[in-house]
């Protein structure tokens, strides 16, 4: 490790354009992306619903009955969170009816994003359905651009499709540098689930 003398400068101007909802996308093969965009949604919730400005959280993968950890918590928060679908594919029994529940629920997502009730609509794993040809992706990129302009959308998912990523705000590449599961340990309750 090589030692760094702390910055003393200011790194940056501030900017002077107006505040306007951002697309904000974590994708990539590292960990991460979900909490991350967990943790915009809580830092979002914590800071606006005072205000009476409201988060909401889809899970395109997760069934609508999931107790994972950001559930139990959220649910005890008053932050919506909601499952779409029935697992991953590689679970499914049924993997018509897997598209059909991921648009059913991408209709539930987009009218959320479009009635501009919400301050922040996080669509957590989207990236599968539009991945796995489920959904339209020029359905999407159209409700993106057709936002109200206060209304954040974030995005998780592996293998984010290049007009995502070129429509988006911020853009951040989880990249796996090491991972317990590849060393034979496998998913711990609380950290991965």
């Amino acid at each position: 490790m090589q030692i760094e003398s702390p910055p003393t400068d200011k790194r940056y101007e501030k900017p002077e354009g107006e505040r306007r909802g951002l697309v904000i996308v974590h994708t990539g093969d590292g960990k991460g992306k979900s909490t991350a965009a967990f943790g915009l949604a809580l830092r979002a919730f914590g800071r606006t619903h005072v205000h009476g400005k409201l988060v909401k959280v889809f899970q395109f993968m997760k069934v609508p009955s999931a107790r994972f950890g950001e559930h139990r918590v959220f649910e005890q928060l008053g932050l919506p969170i909601e499952g779409l679908g029935d697992g991953f594919s590689w679970k499914s029994q049924d993997l018509e009816h897997s598209a059909q529940l991921a648009r059913d629920g991408w209709l539930k997502a987009r009218d959320a994003i479009l009635n501009g009730e919400y301050f922040m609509v996080t669509l957590d794993e989207l990236t599968y359905p539009l991945i796995y040809g489920w959904l339209p992706l020029d359905e999407v990129l159209q409700t993106l651009r057709d936002r109200p302009r206060h209304v954040h959308v974030v995005i998780t998912g592996r293998r984010c499709p290049p007009e995502i990523i070129e429509l988006a705000d911020t853009v951040t590449e989880m990249t796996l540098v090491k991972h317990a599961f590849k060393a034979g340990i496998p998913a711990q309750r609380g950290i991965e689930d």
